[in-house]
């Protein structure tokens, strides 16, 4: 159920939101947190599904924020209408406030006409196990996004923002990652990736975390299980594969010469898009993890003397990456250690 609500208020879609609650015997208490999802009209559907993935283990309340350009789309007697709404509005009402003591912003919007509001809610099959708030901004309003989310918040529950693509180059002091417990970007999918990686480095935060590390999770707890196996031989060297300018080897790289104390060669794959091989020299020969295709999902170990070993291991879906992270919410610390000291081991001139 997708429910549009045009030149709106905040306090409008808290409204129909209990409304909603009331008609189906549900309490928003029931949402484990709240997800502010910070993206376009473009990727909105796509975020939108990841979140209602990721919703049915994390029952939680997504408000997407979607800015809009100008007023395009909108017919004049709507315009004239929303200006008229925004000066009755700003004589007559003000700034309310609701039980919360959050703000709720006007539909025009900061006393500024040609500012609107619009809004869809949804509910049951087209929001995963909670709802779904799409703000879309316009005018005066695309630049207080926290302003309009605030009183939409789940009482006592965590905040936790996502960019899916696009980033800031400091989540911290972004108006909506500044109330978050947890930060979630995204660097690989940015229009620059390195260049918002090494900004959203030099510019970390305990509560901020990449999906280029999250990627790692079943390669590194692979090769932690490898390292458990006897002989138990320190490891001389080691060497990790992949596509050129991947920021998810060069993390691996990081996180090997960290915990290894040894150097580590980045080897280019041509041709491949993801994580290849990770080969550690020990004096009795390397041990081996080898997935040579993302698309067949098949992983080779070799040890010495054993035997090859296969195993399943097919790409991590953005939807499981997403799941991880809102599951834990407290710092990672290993993520911690890879930024602030591993990387520049890998990276010096960075």
């Amino acid at each position: 159920m997708i429910i549009t609500l045009r030149n709106t208020e905040t306090r409008e879609i808290s409204a129909k939101i209990d409304e909603l609650h009331e008609e189906r015997g549900e309490a928003a208490q029931g949402r484990v947190l709240t997800l502010l999802i910070s993206t376009d009209e473009k990727e909105l559907e796509h975020a939108l599904s990841l979140a209602n993935g990721a919703s049915r283990e994390h029952p939680c309340r997504v408000i997407a924020i979607v800015p809009q350009a100008g007023k395009a789309g909108r017919s004049a007697e709507a315009d004239a209408s929303g200006a008229k709404a925004a000066e009755t509005s700003a004589e007559t009402q003000g700034s309310t406030t609701d039980a919360t003591g959050a703000s709720s912003v006007p539909a025009g919007g900061i006393g500024t006409c040609g500012t609107y509001l619009d809004a869809e809610i949804r509910f049951g099959a087209d929001a995963g196990a909670g709802e779904v708030i799409v703000l879309r901004p316009r005018g005066g309003l695309v630049h207080h996004p926290d302003t309009l989310v605030i009183p939409l918040l789940v009482p006592d529950a965590p905040v936790v923002a996502w960019w899916p693509t696009e980033a800031p180059a400091n989540p911290k002091t972004d108006l909506l990652g500044a109330m978050a417990r947890r930060r979630i970007t995204d660097a690989k999918r940015s229009s620059n990736p390195w260049r918002t990686f090494n900004d959203l480095r030099r510019n970390w935060s305990s509560h901020n975390i990449d999906m280029s590390w999250t990627r790692l999770t079943v390669w590194r707890a692979m090769v932690a299980t490898m390292l458990d196996q006897p002989p138990h031989l320190p490891v001389i060297s080691a060497r990790v594969t992949g596509p050129k300018d991947f920021i998810s080897l060069s993390m691996l790289a990081a996180w090997l010469r960290l915990k290894l104390g040894v150097s580590v060669t980045i080897e280019d794959d041509p041709g491949t898009d993801a994580v290849t091989g990770v080969y550690l020299t020990r004096a009795d020969g390397t041990l081996s993890l080898e997935r040579p295709s993302v698309e067949e999902g098949v992983a080779t170990i070799s040890m010495p003397g054993q035997a090859p070993q296969t195993i399943s291991v097919p790409a991590r879906t953005l939807e499981e990456c997403l799941s991880e992270e809102l599951r834990r919410l407290d710092p990672d610390e290993v993520y911690a250690e890879v930024i602030t000291r591993g990387w520049a081991l890998i990276h010096p001139a960075d």
